[in-house]
This record gives C-alpha cells, structure tokens and sequence, in this order.
C-alpha cells in the first residue's frame, strides 16, 4: 500500500504525480501483467538469455 502524505497547501495534481511516479517505481503494474498467465520456468530463462544477448550487443556496437 503506497501513502502519500499531502502537504498544507499543496496541489492535488502535484501529490497524484507523486503517486504515480513512486507506483511506476514499485512495478506494481509489470508485476500484475507478468500474473495474468503463467509461464514455464524454461521459456522465462529463455527469455532472460535472449534480453541479455540483445543487450551485449548493443553495448558492442556501441564500443565500436
């Protein structure tokens, strides 16, 4: 459960962008799409492999 305390004065609209940015931060949303469906524990390593090759080679082009 996320509180934001609201101070004297301030605007609601400031206090709601708060919210939303610490919600963003806690992953609250990535963590109910990942619960929508289950998947096997390979095709998720699997995944995270694939994530990480990607990345590698970013990171090699950009070294070039």
């Amino acid at each position: 459960m996320l509180i934001i305390p609201v101070k004297e004065g301030e605007n609601i609209d400031r206090a709601l962008k708060r919210f939303k940015r610490k919600f963003d931060r806690t992953g609250g949303m990535r963590q109910l799409r990942a619960r929508k469906h289950f998947t096997k524990p390979s095709v998720a390593r699997r995944a995270q492999i694939q994530k990480a090759q990607y990345i590698q080679r970013l990171r090699d082009q950009q070294e070039i």
